[in-house]
């Protein structure tokens, strides 16, 4: 069983995604559009696509179209997202899944109304050092886990004054400004990918931002924002707790990896940092650094990222780590360049199986709303000065 999809945004990121889904043996055909039509007929000629749409509109009334994967500007996926389901086409889409609560409610329900495939594609689901620590946690090793920590630090300076330039043309400045915490899923969803559970409550502080660059400037921000590093602090469902960091102004080396992550349990407990990985016990510790780190599988010189900011190249030429399991994976992807931290290989084939299998993909709608809502509600708390604020859940998902 094969389906044809339509790559909506052909910017930095789609174009390695493109080449995936290009590739992938489930996959008949590939489009793409763009609001920038030049951009579109450039990605169809280096991939080799199908061909372009002129418009997203006019890619969801083709019938020759049966899924749309949204590689947009983050702010705008959920009313993409919505479109494209309302239009009866399967959806992928790039994070967040939205920046509104009812965004993401009304995702769920058009889901569970349809039967179509939504997922979002989260990176930190197949994070090395998340897909340990589910392992762990699946064979009992922590004991009862209690604590665990999830960071997404990416220093302003290290590419994104570049990609937001790219993105927003002369108006940059306004959108460059996005909340930290309206881009929660790298450290949310590296901590609940491990950890089955969801957020009940929040407590989160933001740190108003100083550069005085006209970025983080609430006269300028589209989105009245102000605030650069942000921390959260969650409750979870049957005990426990779990904290995340979203930092922009930070010196730390964000271009050796952005999305870290702790757990800690009765019986163990995992750490780790930029360049270390520790697996420690009541006896000693372990250092499994190299069990997580992924083997680079292209160049950052490749002639294909010249349009990406040296220092965002790494999260497109990361290999699989030795814990990654890739028996799962078509073939033909060996061969082809992989990204942020090995897990752009599983997200593509999780889509496409679920899809063809009319399964449930790892980050359906409500895996996603466990990922993206706390992040919303943790905003507001801090817009709030830190007041506790509960977390809604809309449940598992219903069995196919």
């Amino acid at each position: 069983m094969t389906f044809s999809l339509g790559i909506v945004g052909a910017g930095q990121f789609s174009g390695q995604f493109a080449r995936l889904f290009r590739a992938h043996p489930g996959v008949r055909d590939v489009y793409v559009t763009d609001l920038l039509p030049e951009r579109a007929e450039r990605l169809a000629a280096d991939e080799g696509l199908t061909g372009t749409f002129p418009a997203y509109e006019a890619m969801l009334a083709a019938a020759e179209v049966d899924a749309v994967a949204v590689f947009t500007q983050r702010w705008t996926h959920g009313p993409l997202v919505l479109q494209g389901l309302r239009a009866g086409k399967h959806v992928y889409s790039a994070v967040p899944m939205a920046i509104g609560a009812d965004e993401i409610a009304e995702i769920i329900e058009t889901v569970a109304a349809t039967g179509l495939t939504y997922m979002m594609g989260e990176t930190s689901q197949y994070n090395p050092a998340t897909v340990h620590a589910r392992n762990k946690i699946a064979e009992g090793a922590f004991g009862r886990l209690f604590h665990a920590e999830g960071d997404y630090v990416h220093d302003m300076d290290l590419g994104f004054y570049d990609a937001y330039r790219y993105s927003g043309g002369a108006d940059w400045k306004s959108t460059a400004s996005y909340p930290p915490l309206l881009y929660p899923t790298h450290a949310v969803g590296g901590v609940l990918g491990a950890w089955r559970t969801h957020a009940v409550s929040v407590s989160a502080i933001g740190v108003v931002d100083e550069r005085g660059d006209g970025v983080f400037d609430r006269s300028v921000s589209r989105f009245d924002n102000d605030v650069s590093n942000a921390t959260a602090l969650f409750e979870v469902a049957g005990g426990g707790s779990f904290r995340t960091n979203e930092f922009r102004r930070v010196g730390y080396p964000s271009h050796i990896r952005e999305s870290r992550f702790r757990f800690f349990g009765t019986e163990a407990s995992m750490e780790q940092l930029a360049t270390v990985a520790l697996w420690q016990d009541k006896t000693g510790v372990e250092d499994i650094s190299e069990l997580l780190e992924p083997r680079r599988a292209t160049s950052p010189d490749d002639p294909r990222l010249q349009h990406v900011a040296p220092e965002l190249r790494a999260a497109f030429t990361s290999g699989s780590a030795p814990v990654h399991d890739r028996a799962r994976l078509p073939r033909a992807f060996d061969r082809l360049p992989n990204g942020h931290e090995g897990s752009h290989h599983f997200l593509v084939d999780d889509f496409v199986t679920a899809v063809n299998s009319r399964t449930l993909p790892s980050v359906n709608a409500w895996v996603a709303a466990r990922y993206t809502l706390p992040g919303i509600v943790a905003h507001e708390s801090a817009r709030q000065g830190g007041a506790r604020l509960r977390i809604p859940d809309f449940g598992d998902a219903p069995q196919r």
